[in-house]
């Protein structure tokens, strides 16, 4: 009898298993030797909106300089998680009546956990209000997003208190700190360098702000601390200097637009009685 053999047809759909199970054991082809992919690559971008504020003085003295800082969060540097994997830039543009000697510095730079590193805006003698522009950029890859912002700094003339310090100590002494209060209130600090024995120091201090009501105020200052080894130049531990505000110069737009209305009221009734008698006299 002749020896049964296998059918062809068999043959080949087991060579077919047999590599079919292979393939899922080891993969697709290739498969090991593609190299790992960007551990961010996977995160979706943001949807919240970039988002920016600025943080400084909004009043200055002439000649000054502020610190400031500038704020920034969303747009595509951040995925969906809140983790930052862009980049978050701002950039600074100071316009003004008359921006010569205005600098601030620098002008750009990155944002880093939610906040920039401290930057300075130094102004003139000018007094002026001065528009801090803003823009903050947020970038990832090809995607990108910007916000644009304004912050307002008026350029004062400071209230400047100033006086004479005296050691009265036969000893040096050390650096120390006095206060300065307006109308009772502590309003500010200076720094006293260390002093010789005899020796003075003139001491100043300016006082910024966006206005003071009318009348008399007064600044103070007290050595009572330094147990009479300092004194002003008058012997004295308690230094005040009084100064006026005069009021603002009245308004008289609103008086000057009711003369108008109330002249032409009388205006038109003269016109309008001078009218009706001319009238009376034609129909005689």
């Amino acid at each position: 009898m002749e020896a049964l053999r296998p059918r062809p047809t068999l043959v080949a759909l087991l060579l077919l298993a047999v590599v079919g199970i292979g393939a899922l054991a080891v993969g697709p082809i290739g498969a090991a030797s593609a190299p790992p992919a960007d551990a961010s690559s996977h995160l979706a971008t943001s949807a919240t909106p970039v988002n920016g504020t600025i943080q400084g003085p909004s009043v200055l003295g002439i000649s000054s300089t502020g610190g400031y800082y500038i704020n920034g969060s969303g747009g595509p540097a951040y995925a969906a998680n809140g983790t930052k994997i862009g980049n978050l830039s701002y950039y600074v543009t100071v316009v003004g009546p008359n921006t010569t000697g205005v600098v601030f510095a620098p002008t750009r730079n990155n944002i880093t956990d939610f906040t920039s590193p401290l930057a300075n805006l130094t102004v003139s003698t000018v007094l002026e209000t001065l528009t801090i522009d803003v823009m903050i950029s947020s970038t990832y890859g090809a995607a990108n997003a910007s916000i644009n912002f304004s912050y307002q700094v008026r350029v004062v003339q400071p209230y400047v208190v100033a006086a004479t310090l005296v050691d009265r100590s036969t000893a040096d002494l050390l650096a120390f700190t006095v206060q300065v209060a307006l109308d009772g209130t502590v309003v500010g600090t200076v720094e006293v360098p260390s002093m010789t024995a005899g020796g003075t120091y003139d001491l100043a201090y300016s006082y910024v702000t966006g206005g003071l009501g009318s009348g008399w105020h007064t600044f103070s200052i007290s050595l009572a601390q330094e147990h009479g080894l300092v004194t002003f130049a008058n012997g004295s531990t308690v230094f005040s200097e009084s100064f006026y505000v005069a009021p603002a110069a009245p308004n008289y737009t609103i008086w000057y637009a009711a003369g108008a209305v109330a002249f032409i009221g009388v205006l038109f009734i003269l016109v309008t009685r001078v009218a009706a008698r001319r009238r009376g006299v034609t129909r005689r």
